[in-house]
């Protein structure tokens, strides 16, 4: 389904983190098994404290994160991140992509995914993106394979949430 009128696209600045925060801490309280971070760590963190996702000077890595605003509520981000090192820096992870649950299902993640995309590609520093999505999220894993990710492994028992283990699958697209 493709996004509705009103959602609008853009980059978070430093005014946003209060509202990516209290996203984060939705979706880590809801979708446990989603996510490499824990809901309970993570509440403990000021919201400033994600500044660096944000890609902004100083010592700006290259990294960003896109926001998915319906009016003035926040209902969906998704960053990229870059590691400063010379032989790496080709590479773009995708990490923590997020939707509000009552978001789900209209195109918001698809919307945030493409843009993504969109910018990186634009990046002539960037070659190939990666990501790692829990392999039983299938609505998720559909969202990346449309865009053209392709899985290249599975990194087995990824992470635990109580006496449950799930799996992570890695995919990656090839930019250029």
């Amino acid at each position: 389904m493709p996004p509705q009128p009103d959602l609008q696209l853009r980059a978070l600045d430093v005014a946003d983190l209060d509202a990516y925060k209290a996203l984060r801490d939705h979706a880590l309280a809801h979708h446990e098994e989603a996510f490499t971070s824990d809901a309970a760590t993570e509440a403990l963190r000021t919201a400033q404290s994600y500044r660096a996702r944000l890609g902004t000077p100083p010592g700006d890595s290259g990294g960003f994160t896109l926001g998915a605003w319906r009016g003035e509520r926040l209902v969906g981000a998704i960053t990229c991140e870059r590691d400063p090192r010379s032989k790496v820096r080709h590479v773009g992870h995708i990490i923590g992509t997020m939707v509000a649950s009552d978001q789900q299902g209209q195109g918001v993640g698809r919307a945030l995914l493409d843009a993504l995309v969109a910018r990186a590609s634009a990046d002539d520093e960037l070659h190939q993106l990666t990501l790692s999505v829990t392999a039983g999220n299938a609505a998720a894993v559909r969202l990346y394979e449309r865009a053209g990710f392709v899985r290249y492994g599975t990194l087995a028992r990824a992470i635990r949430v109580g006496q449950h283990f799930y799996d992570k699958q890695l995919m990656q697209l090839t930019l250029r």
